[in-house]
């Protein structure tokens, strides 16, 4: 009897050692656990602050990108000083050009007025001629004598 007693005791005592095995380890479990649910919210934390630093290098990149397209641009018209100096000499040979036209201009209707009177002056000239012939063959008696007067 004193051998089951001990059997029994025995048994407890094991039993005893691995309740308290149990219990440790379970607590060993939760530690475990309340460590792994902490490294993934600081994991979901990272994902987040990551998420951020991404959409802020795309955007400093889309801003970059950006920024050299228009630096292209720019790098390819001349500068302002430039820019001004041409359309300074592009006045001067419009206001040279404006001057050379009106000067052909009133060239032109000096011309024409000089034409026009040239013109006029032939006609009157040409009616002239017209009227002595007539008058001339008005007086074939006096004809000889009055084309000896025209000639002198």
């Amino acid at each position: 009897m004193l051998v089951q007693l001990a059997q029994c005791e025995f048994a407890i005592g094991k039993t005893q050692t691995v309740f308290e095995m149990n219990e440790l380890e379970t607590e060993n479990y939760e530690k475990i656990y309340s460590e792994i649910e902490q490294s993934i919210s600081n994991a979901y934390e990272e994902i987040a602050s990551c998420k951020t630093e991404l959409q802020q290098a795309k955007r400093i990149r889309r801003n970059r990108q950006e920024y050299d397209a228009l630096a292209k641009v720019i790098s390819q018209h001349p500068e302002r000083q430039e820019t001004l100096k041409q359309i300074e000499e592009l006045d001067k040979e419009l206001n040279s050009l404006t001057n050379t036209k009106e000067s052909l201009f009133s060239k032109l209707e000096l011309r024409q007025k000089q034409f026009h009177l040239l013109i006029n002056t032939i006609h009157e000239l040409q009616r002239m001629l017209d009227e002595d012939k007539t008058d001339s063959d008005a007086e074939p008696s006096s004809g000889a004598e009055g084309s000896s007067m025209d000639t002198s």
